[in-house]
């Protein structure tokens, strides 16, 4: 077959361990000419369940790949088994899977739900009912999850299923109304605020629709302060400045590090350096891992001269960046 193109994978790390429940054996060459599918799995190993070695009818041959590449989209044979599946069943495979994944989550195994949706996906890929599902999969692992970059991870996940799903079904209310909380628990504002404004107009669910009118009510200050961060990033930074320093004293906001991030940022580009630094700091007290906020002031202080106080947070950066490497490897190796 064609060389495989290889697909961007979040979240397969924390799926792949699941690999490990199966062995990989060849049908018989009798077998696959039989079947009339020896040109797409002659030399190619099939997965069969460690607990179930004895039962390889063509449906479980079919289920256990789909579940192979749904923990792992880059896995060696996921076009065979994508061609086995489609040849032998159709895309209409899909739809089952779909249903072991509802029927997972339902369960709490969001984990198996996810994989259900991923290999649904991979075997069709304008699914817009495994679309919605795997967004929400995605959606409640990251709630029911541990640790910032799984918890990202999940986000970005849920986040791109739900921009996705509005392209395909633009006239889906549900898909805006989770894609506007994507937005709100990243931050983005003002993306919330269009995504759920579109819900509005879709929607006839009048419990929800209340939910988001007091949603938008509440985002109308946090609307204003990433228009100020969206000053800065365009080099407005004075008039980043004038609005993002009017909640420096607000106590609703100003436990916000990007506000004094962005602040930062902009006193920097005026060359107003001690502003800049004590921002920069203040981005530290909130947020004490922060290494861009370090990489900032250690930039500043060599400006100035203050050799001592820039190699003091070099250090720090590459403190932070190895406890943040053993961190990972602790966990990868607590999931093998």
């Amino acid at each position: 077959m064609d060389e495989m193109k290889r697909l961007q994978d979040r979240i397969g790390e924390y799926l792949i361990p699941q690999v490990d429940d199966f062995l990989f054996d060849e049908l018989s060459d009798s077998y696959l000419e039989r079947a009339g599918i020896a040109d797409i799995l002659s030399g190619v190993p099939v997965p069969v369940r460690k607990t179930a070695l004895s039962d390889l009818s063509t449906l479980i041959i079919a289920q256990n790949m789909a579940f192979i590449i749904g923990c792992d989209l880059n896995f060696k044979y996921r076009d065979n088994y994508l061609a086995y599946i489609q040849r032998t069943f159709t895309k209409e495979f899909a739809r089952p899977l779909i249903g072991d994944g509802v029927e997972a989550a339902a369960g709490g195994d969001f984990d198996r739900a996810c994989i259900c949706f991923r290999a649904a996906l991979l075997i069709d890929p304008e699914n817009v009912d495994a679309l919605y599902c795997y967004g929400r999969a995605c959606k409640d692992s990251y709630e029911k999850g541990e640790g910032e970059e799984y918890i990202g991870r999940y986000k970005a996940e849920s986040l791109e299923a739900f921009e996705k799903l509005t392209l395909k079904k633009p006239d889906f209310d549900m898909g805006f109304y989770f894609l506007g909380y994507g937005y709100l628990n990243l931050g983005l504002y003002v993306k919330a605020k269009l995504t759920w404004e579109t819900f509005m107009e879709l929607s006839d669910n009048q419990e929800q629709k209340d939910e988001v009118a007091g949603w938008l009510e509440k985002l109308t200050e946090p609307v204003k302060i990433e228009e100020g961060y969206n000053h800065v990033l365009a080099g407005r930074f004075e008039e980043g400045i004038a609005v993002l320093s009017g909640y420096e004293e607000d106590e609703r906001f100003n436990t916000w590090w990007p506000l004094w991030y962005y602040l930062g940022v902009a006193y920097e580009a005026m060359e107003e350096t001690e502003k800049s630094m004590e921002c920069f700091k203040q981005v530290l007290q909130l947020s004490p891992s922060n290494t861009e906020a370090m990489d900032e002031l250690a930039a500043l202080y060599e400006v100035t001269g203050d050799q001592a106080m820039a190699e003091k947070y070099r250090k720090k950066i590459q403190v932070v960046k190895a406890n943040a490497e053993l961190d990972r490897a602790e966990k990868m190796e607590g999931m093998s």
